[in-house]
């Protein structure tokens, strides 16, 4: 065993027994305490951004406190999270002219998008698991620390095609199996890192990806980040794989008797290949409507409850997923709040540090900024922000379904000791992106009726790619740089 490794194990219980309901009521008061004094103590700046303090808004303070609640007091992250986005909205509410109606109007697909896939492959995974399937898999997997690098790549691939999060769960799911239920943090920070890295080329690999395609990004676009993404899983999954034989070996042979039910592979497939043709069709058929239902996380559902009849699901598995799923949903309606408009200049450096800021920020309201101001490299902003998430365990929807898939992994200081290849293996596979292909800024994929040959960064309006339309446009009216137009 690995001097000092944590070790996992699917089943082991939330560590909520660390204090009672004494003992976290001081989280859903403090902040909302906070709130009040920062409020009356800030300058207000105007009635939209609310108090502040110099440049920095008290709606960044009150999110960087339940950031670093979470990292301080992983036993208590879900009422952390619940604690931050009340004390937010009370600010809110108090101090800027807010209206939750008319925010939830634009987030509710995306929230409840991200809730029916959790909850779905938590179901899909159990599916997977009881077929029976991952006990074979030592048949084809390689005795040493090689069995458990191959298993990152095979995340890698399923995530090109994949959700990440359907291709983390997969991959925490065949390790549970494999590795006897003795998986080391830094081996589920790679599981975690494989599925984020392998959507980051893939327009329906990744959600930040299709919100690229969604817009009129160019497949193509974002294909060469692949680049960054393989020098990044060259790094982590060899260090990460020989973490894992150190702490416990791969299983050597299939476990005996072990006999695969096919019926359960049978939904899995059906799933899956549901959701991608819904995902595809969407996108590509439908454009326009397509950021105005959680169409993906709604095809799952139907999925698992056509299926329901041929295999019962775990239903049983749902309260605990349920429970994981509204500590990332409150932490993606916290960064929804920030007063946000505009980022730096695109530049290489300013995408490098979006990949560390994805790590504690939602990337969605990253991307959908970044698609607005134009600029940029698709393909670096696609890696930075995709496999940046990785860094940290809450970074990603794939984290965050792993870990309630191994609680014990919800633990920033573990995290980031044991999983410390995966920032290195990003900041390795961005310089050489740098190195080669090299920074290639696209012109604006959308371009204002009329202005050609004025110039167009930043402008949001109707038009085409460089690299020809993609599956959909802007509509008409889109709002100018600072007002991005929703897109999901």
């Amino acid at each position: 065993m690995e001097h000092g490794a944590p070790e996992s194990g699917h089943g082991a219980p939330a560590a909520d027994h660390h204090g009672g309901l004494a003992a976290k009521a001081p989280l859903y008061c403090g902040l909302i305490l906070v709130s009040w004094a920062l409020g009356f103590l800030g300058q207000t700046a105007d009635a939209r951004t609310g108090p502040q303090f110099g440049p920095v808004p008290v709606a960044f303070i009150l999110f960087g406190i339940t950031l670093l609640g979470v990292a301080l007091f992983h036993h208590f992250t879900l009422q952390v999270a619940l604690s931050g986005v009340t004390s937010i909205l009370i600010f809110k509410f108090a101090f800027t002219q807010f209206h939750l109606g008319h925010h939830i109007q634009h987030e509710w697909v995306v929230l409840v998008n991200l809730l029916c896939l959790l909850l779905g492959f938590a179901l899909l995974a159990n599916h997977f698991e009881q077929s029976r399937v991952p006990d074979a898999l030592p048949k084809w997997l390689p005795n040493g620390w090689t069995g458990g690098l191959v298993l990152l790549v095979l995340v890698f691939v399923l995530s090109t095609f994949l959700d990440n999060i359907a291709a983390a769960m997969i991959g925490a799911t065949v390790a549970k199996v494999v590795f006897k239920g003795r998986v080391h943090i830094g081996f589920l920070a790679a599981v975690v890192a494989a599925s984020n890295a392998g959507g980051a080329g893939s327009v329906v690999g990744d959600t930040t990806t299709t919100m690229m395609w969604i817009d009129g990004v160019s497949p193509m676009d974002v294909l060469h980040a692949f680049v960054p993404a393989t020098v990044a899983l060259a790094f982590f999954g060899v260090v990460a794989a020989k973490q894992q034989d150190r702490f416990q070996r791969i299983q050597a042979d299939p476990t005996a008797g072990a006999t695969i039910d096919w019926g359960r592979v049978g939904i899995v497939g059906v799933v899956l290949a549901f959701a991608i043709t819904v995902n595809v069709i969407v996108n590509v058929k439908f454009n326009e409507v397509s950021d105005l239902f959680p169409f993906i996380g709604v095809a799952i559902a139907v999925a698992l409850l056509g299926t329901a009849p041929l295999r019962k699901p775990a239903w049983e598995l749902l309260p605990g997923a349920f429970k994981g799923s509204c500590f990332l949903l409150s932490l993606v309606l916290c960064a929804s709040m920030m007063p946000v408009e505009k980022l730096p200049p695109a530049a290489p450096g300013t995408a490098f540090g979006l990949g560390f800021l994805s790590a504690v920020f939602d990337n969605i309201p990253l991307t959908k900024l970044a698609l607005a101001q134009g600029g940029y490299d698709w393909g670096a902003l696609a890696y930075a922000v995709g496999f940046g998430g990785s860094m940290i365990w809450f970074g990603s929807s794939a984290g965050v379904a792993v870990s309630n898939f191994f609680p014990e992994a919800k633990s920033v200081a573990n995290w980031l000791r044991h999983g410390w290849h995966i920032a290195v293996a990003y900041v390795l596979g961005f310089a050489v992106f740098v190195a080669w292909p090299g920074w290639h800024p696209h012109a604006s994929h959308k371009v204002k009726p009329g202005a050609a040959g004025q110039g167009t960064h930043g402008v949001v309006s109707p038009g085409h790619g460089a690299a020809g339309p993609g599956p959909g446009h802007a509509k008409s009216g889109s709002p100018a740089h600072g007002e991005p137009e929703k897109k999901r």
